[in-house]
């Protein structure tokens, strides 16, 4: 019996649109964007927390819709979001009955309207439902915007885990749209900003100056300033995971992980009180501040990195880092090893060796990276007490 191997090449399209107001009258993205095959399905679910800032949307939504030639509105399902979505599979299981319900199939489109953790739940629903259905993604905070939203990652947390349970799924587009940008509360915002800093630190030196040179404009959320940031950091995202070489991260390699193993662990010990972006700002600044520490990065760049943060309003250190297991070791470091599981094996964190250019490490030393999150602390609580 002959034994043989198949080479099986898939090719995927990663659309990424900017624009305002989407769903209004006379914008033609959407129409021009959107694939017909006779009489092509539309289900769009949307983030609860979006009703009250947008009261008209769903008849927004209705109206634009039923002007575009081969499309037929289904209905628009209202679902809670943020990280409580993500918590269980609840909101997930409410998203597949609506597709069932609906009655959509792999000829029709699902829409996702809201912020990053959202859009994992209802992308893992659109990624599993038929083995996967057509998604539109409509990010609505900066977060979303400028990172998650733009990615291929779907999924929910389980067993004490981020992103357990989940697929990789190139939607069929995504568009970040400007007017739910700027309706989100301010923090949220600002707290957004950091994938932009992060990406900037591993990809583009010059990106990081320019936020370097307008942290005041987007610490005060200049729509201008915010808009560009937000554009540079989505297409930097989208561009590295088309073209890095491994999108669906089979590698150990993580460029645009750079400070979350830390984060994601001090989102768990904080129960999620702790948003990701803050998180994110945290573990960014660890792991810089690490990075100079271990003689990879300029001292003077890692300050740099620091006032950045600290110009976008954004927290050094959080008092979970104080947590301590039974032996007294920091409960952060179990992140380590759940980002090494999650790797598939190898421990592979990132570090910076310049402003705009990463180096892959396989091990952390614990008391070094103590005494960054000791020095942190004693940054953090002399500006509070100021």
């Amino acid at each position: 019996m002959a034994n043989q191997d198949f080479e099986i090449h898939v090719s995927f399209k990663h659309r990424i649109r900017f624009t305002r107001g989407a769903f209004s009258s006379g914008n033609e993205l959407l129409s021009e964007l959107l694939e017909t095959r006779g009489h092509s399905k539309v289900l769009v679910f949307v983030e609860n927390g979006l009703k009250s800032h947008f009261p008209e949307l769903e008849g927004q939504i209705q109206d634009y819709l039923s002007e575009v030639p081969g499309l037929r509105l289904t209905g628009v399902e209202w679902l809670n979001g943020a990280e409580e979505a993500k918590r269980d599979d609840a909101v997930y299981l409410q998203a597949m009955s609506a597709i069932e319900r609906h009655h959509i199939d792999r000829h029709s489109y699902i829409m996702v309207i809201g912020g990053g953790a959202f859009l994992d739940v209802i992308g893992y629903a659109a990624a599993t439902g038929h083995r996967g259905i057509r998604l539109v993604r409509f990010p609505t905070t900066t977060l979303s915007q400028d990172d998650s939203g733009v990615g291929v990652k779907n999924g929910i947390n389980a067993f004490g885990k981020k992103n357990f349970i989940g697929a990789f799924a190139v939607p069929y587009a995504v568009v970040n749209d400007f007017q739910f940008l700027h309706t989100q509360p301010e923090l949220t915002r600002r707290a957004g900003l950091i994938e932009a800093v992060k990406v900037a630190l591993v990809k583009d030196r010059e990106f990081f100056e320019w936020m370097e040179a307008e942290v005041e404009n987007l610490r005060a959320l200049d729509e201008k300033t915010l808009e560009e940031a937000v554009q540079r950091s989505a297409i930097h995202h989208a561009r590295h995971i088309a073209l890095g070489g491994d999108p669906f991260e089979l590698g150990s390699s993580r460029p645009l992980d750079y400070g979350h193993w830390a984060a994601h662990k001090l989102e768990q010990l904080t129960d999620f009180a702790l948003s990701h972006g803050e998180a994110v700002a945290v573990g960014v600044a660890l792991d810089s501040l690490y990075s100079s520490k271990v003689g990879l990065l300029p001292v003077e760049d890692a300050e740099r990195v620091l006032r950045v943060i600290e110009g976008l309003g954004l927290p050094l250190w959080h008092e979970a880092l104080e947590f301590r297991d039974m032996k007294q070791k920091r409960r952060v470091f179990n992140g380590l090893e759940e980002f090494r599981e999650h790797l598939g094996g190898e421990l592979t964190v990132l570090l910076l060796d310049e402003l705009g250019h990463g180096k892959d490490v396989h091990e952390i030393e614990e008391e070094i990276w103590e005494s960054c999150a000791e020095e942190l602390k004693v940054r953090a609580l002399a500006t509070t007490t100021v």
